[in-house]
């Protein structure tokens, strides 16, 4: 699709001016009036902000502990402050931030890499090496985003940037040419793409941070369209991977790294080309990319997780609200823009608000500069009310089914039940095939945990050693103490579904997610929806019923009542009545992971449930 209209092309390429730059004082001064005065505290309070060190042994840490968050955490704090001053000042234009600007801008162009340690390598999934070769750079997420930001420096406060020095321009330009553009016209990195290798968010998050960077720097038109054109490739393997369903294989969290991402990489063509890739926003695929976002959101701040995604995976706000406003999307648009309304009146102080307004989470410059130029058009769509009572039609709540990922979303009144099938061959994959959620009232009953913060382990061939990645540590059952294995080969089959007013559920025989030594022929797993009664998942199997123990995974306190122990009131939300099983353990795991404790607190259960019969079956009501 992308290549096909590159190919077509024969036109200059025209020059990429998405928002105003810091001599359009109309523009500034027209933005949100509480958006302008938040960067301007905030700003602020960065004046002579001494930007830390970046020393080697921080940088080697990673390959001698594993840990990556203390060479991050120093790496992008230095990003979201320079970020924070360029807009302060392009707010104020009277220099008061300039300095610290300058020292900023100076920082970065003088660090040894602009990829993080945990990326110091040059084919995928091998040992990282402990430092980098200044020589060869490496081109990742972190050093494309990088890259990005300062070519949104430049384009906003070049002529400033003149008036102090015109060296400060060229050493951008410098370094972009000899870090990122040389490099990626020159070497394969696994991400663009061959045609053979699987793609993930890597693919369209660097290439839609390259056509930024080549586009608001002022580089030669020989250079545009060679770096273009290779990029429109990578955008076709990237699209290759979906399923025309649009499901992010990679959960919600990811969608702003991929669907979002691929949003504004069609922006940048699009502006550069006079809207010649307009027609991709027709494609029923990136329509349903787009609409992926609230088909999986849960209620509030919760949204359907498998894999590496969290359950709360962060509100919607300005990018989704223009990728619903691309592709004629009303209900994206209201939810985005609601979602925004709901951060900003629940924020608990200046701190928070700031966090949201300002986008301060994130490290992208281009970002917030979408933010600023947006935040007075959401707010005021937030305003609107849906002319539908969308509970009752299912507009932006639909049941759905993924049939690219195997996803399963039913949804009543009160309850939301998620089954996943598919494989455990997916980008992020956690071995979870045949795993369910449930939620309740907007609360999370039966639960995907998530993923622990991320270190050298996580993204290693000792991956599944981590107890989060495990089956055993999801709705699934264990057997002969076997777990699920991972790969493509480890799936279900057999797969069924369907979708009625009153139900909705799904089959699937999950014995071909465990390896050989579980000696298992058949499991078969059914889940329904009965609409305002209950939720069923029966369990049949061919091996002995002692060779099976189901976990279930929670995070309100279950608790057993009767006198048999095949009850449980999961906390205030309802109850789980088991047949053919009894309770067999409730596991207490404290959470003690940063990023876990975000998401549940520091204290998530565990229920083993022994299986009595070749059949059990849970109700939860």
């Amino acid at each position: 699709m992308f290549h096909k209209i590159m190919s077509g092309l024969h036109i200059d390429l025209s020059k990429f001016a998405p928002y105003a730059d810091i001599t359009d004082t109309k523009a500034w001064d027209a933005l949100d009036a509480e958006w302008k005065e938040k960067m301007l505290r905030l700003g602020e309070g960065y004046l002579g902000y001494e930007y830390p060190s970046l020393p080697a042994v921080l940088y080697m840490e990673f390959c001698r502990t594993g840990n990556r968050r203390n060479y991050e955490k120093v790496v992008f704090e230095r990003r979201t402050v320079l970020n924070t001053l360029v807009l302060a000042e392009c707010v104020e234009r009277q220099g008061r931030f300039l300095d610290d600007i300058i020292n900023g801008i100076i920082a970065t162009c003088e660090e040894s890499a602009w990829w993080l340690p945990a990326h110091n390598m040059y084919n995928r999934d091998v040992q990282q090496f402990i430092l980098p070769d200044t020589s060869a750079p490496v081109l990742d997420l972190f050093a494309c985003e990088t890259a990005a930001t300062l070519a949104v420096i430049y384009y906003l406060l070049k002529s400033v940037l003149d008036d102090v020095s015109p060296f400060l321009a060229k050493r951008i330009r410098a370094e972009l040419d000899t870090r990122i553009f040389k490099p990626y016209l020159n070497t394969h990195f696994w991400w663009m793409g061959d045609g053979k290798e699987r793609m993930n968010n890597w693919t369209i998050w660097c290439t839609q941070n390259i056509l930024l960077s080549v586009f608001l720097t002022d580089q030669e038109e020989e250079m545009k369209k060679k770096i273009m054109d290779k990029a429109c490739i990578s955008a076709d393997y990237f699209l290759a991977e979906y399923g025309e369903d649009g499901c992010c294989e990679e959960g919600a969290q990811y969608y702003r790294h991929s669907g979002l991402c691929l949003f504004n990489t069609i922006e940048v063509l699009n502006a550069v080309t006079g809207n010649a890739f307009l027609p991709l926003y027709e494609s029923d695929k990136i329509k349903n990319m787009a609409a992926y976002i609230f088909r999986v959101h849960i209620d509030d701040k919760y949204y359907i997780n498998f894999a590496d995604c969290a359950a709360i995976a962060g509100r919607a706000g300005v990018r989704e609200f223009l990728f619903g406003k691309r592709t004629c999307n009303e209900q994206l648009m209201l939810f985005a823009a609601k979602d925004f309304k709901t951060a900003i009146t629940e924020a608990e102080g200046f701190e928070e608000l700031v966090k949201f307004l300002l986008l301060s989470e994130e490290h992208s410059l281009y970002y917030r500069l979408q933010n600023a130029f947006t935040i007075a058009e959401i707010k005021e769509y937030g305003e609107k009310e849906l002319s539908f009572d969308s509970k009752k039609k299912g507009d932006i709540h639909p049941d759905t089914y993924y049939p690219s990922t195997g996803l399963l979303i039913v949804r009543d009144k009160r309850r939301t039940l998620a089954v996943k099938a598919g494989g455990n061959g997916d980008s992020h994959n956690h071995n979870d095939v045949g795993s369910f959620t449930v939620y309740k009232d907007g609360k999370p009953m039966f639960i995907d945990i998530g993923v622990e913060t991320y270190t050298r382990k996580t993204f290693s061939s000792r991956r599944y050693e981590i107890w989060t990645m495990q089956s055993a540590y999801h709705n699934l059952p264990t057997i002969r103490q076997v777990m699920q294995r991972d790969g493509e080969e480890f799936a279900a089959s057999a797969v069924s579904w369907y979708i009625k007013d009153n139900e909705g559920g799904i089959t699937m025989d999950i014995a071909g997610a465990y390896p050989k030594e579980a000696a298992i022929e058949s499991y078969k797993r059914h889940a329904v929806l009965k609409k305002e009664k209950e939720i069923i998942i029966t369990d049949e199997f061919s091996t002995l019923p002692e060779h099976v123990v189901l976990s279930l995974m929670t995070h309100e306190k279950p608790n057993p009542t009767g006198d048999e122990p095949t009850t449980m009131e999961i906390g205030t939300l309802g109850n789980i009545v088991i047949i053919g099983g009894y309770i067999k353990e409730i596991e207490e795991i404290q959470v003690k992971d940063e990023r876990l404790q975000l998401v549940w607190g520091d204290m998530l259960y565990r229920i083993l449930i022994q299986a009595k019969e070749q059949k059990v079956e849970f109700k939860i009501e």
